[in-house]
């Protein structure tokens, strides 16, 4: 399966309707689809507040996502229990919480999906989900290892549930795990180490990843991205290549060990915090032809950059307008299409 130089999204849309969401996904990004998280339709489309059924610690209400400080320690234990005994359907993400995903299921089911190279899932990163969460003192969940640990293992069956259902269609199967927390690693404000942060995603990563499936790491900020390239079991990585291609390049010699065992990078090129008027196919092209550049000058392979190289948005689109997210797909499309004629 060759998968250079196609594109795909990062989760969500602004669209309330998935109808319409789906239509734009297998317009623009026909090769690797992507279930949209749709977070203008229903508050339980929100990043984080999408994957939290089945937690016992944790509950909807109508101003969102909480900790229940009065969860009873039986059903932590059912919870584990679960997990022990691989029910991944217990952790299933239902309609009400991602009618996009069951949209999806229907459309590849009812869709002639020949062009279709790889289906694209995700899953919110444990450090995201928990430093999203408070406990009744105020205190990120982040800082508990009871609950870190819980939300890392509940994770890993939320993705396993999707590898399960959509392992119906033989496509090869790419599981993002979206972390724009760790966009802050390093500062002041992000108190966990990178020890921490490596078992985690080892753990993580390691229990989703086979044959059939590739792992990839997003992160829409900058980081010490040697966290990603250090871990064998993480295949993609997915950063702003608009915004932050010269933070990336500083770990040169981390990407070179990371291409050379097949890892694969994903180019978020199309900016998603900037005025797209002054864009074009051309000179995004133009950039990431410029960042190779810089990349080989540091020593790593030119053709190695351009056979592992994936496309996307710099992060989600949730929060813009249809019509701009329907412009970033269009561009998409158009690099897409010209970097697989003319590498």
């Amino acid at each position: 399966m060759n998968l250079k130089g196609l594109a795909t999204g990062i989760g969500s849309l602004p669209h309330k309707e998935p109808e319409a969401a789906l239509d734009l996904i297998f317009k623009y990004l026909p090769n690797i689809p992507f279930w949209p998280q749709l977070p203008k339709r229903d508050i339980r489309e929100g990043m984080v507040a999408q994957f939290s059924e089945g937690f016992p610690f944790l509950k909807m209400a109508r101003e969102g996502l909480f900790f229940d400080a009065n969860y009873q320690e039986k059903d932590l234990e059912y919870f584990y229990e679960r997990i022990i005994n691989e029910d991944v359907d217990y952790f299933q993400i239902s309609p009400d919480f991602a009618l996009g995903l069951r949209k999806f299921y229907q459309r590849l089911e009812e869709s002639d999906i020949k062009e279709v190279e790889a289906v694209k899932c995700h899953i919110t990163g444990p450090f995201t989900f928990a430093a999203s969460i408070k406990d009744e003192e105020g205190r990120a969940l982040l800082h508990n290892a009871v609950f870190i640990q819980a939300i890392l293992k509940g994770l890993i069956m939320k993705a396993l549930w999707q590898i399960k259902i959509f392992n119906k269609f033989g496509k090869k199967i790419i599981v993002f795990i979206d972390e724009p927390y760790l966009g802050c690693f390093g500062s002041a404000y992000t108190p966990i180490n990178r020890e921490d942060v490596v078992k985690g995603l080892e753990e993580l990563t390691g229990k989703i990843k086979s044959g059939n499936v590739l792992t990839g790491v997003h992160c829409c900020g900058n980081t010490d991205w040697s966290i990603f390239t250090d871990i064998s079991t993480i295949d993609v990585i997915n950063f702003d290549a608009y915004g932050f291609l010269d933070k990336l390049a500083l770990y040169a010699g981390n990407l070179k060990n990371f291409l050379e065992r097949g890892g694969i990078l994903c180019w978020g090129i199309v900016p998603t915090q900037e005025p797209l008027d002054k864009e074009s196919a051309d000179l995004l092209i133009k950039r990431i032809n410029d960042g190779i550049g810089v990349l080989t000058r540091k020593g790593l392979d030119r053709n190695l950059l351009l056979d592992r190289l994936l496309l996307s948005p710099a992060c989600g689109l949730g929060t813009l307008g249809i019509k701009e997210s329907e412009q970033i797909f269009r561009l998409l499309s158009e690099i897409s299409l010209s970097l697989r004629k003319n590498p």
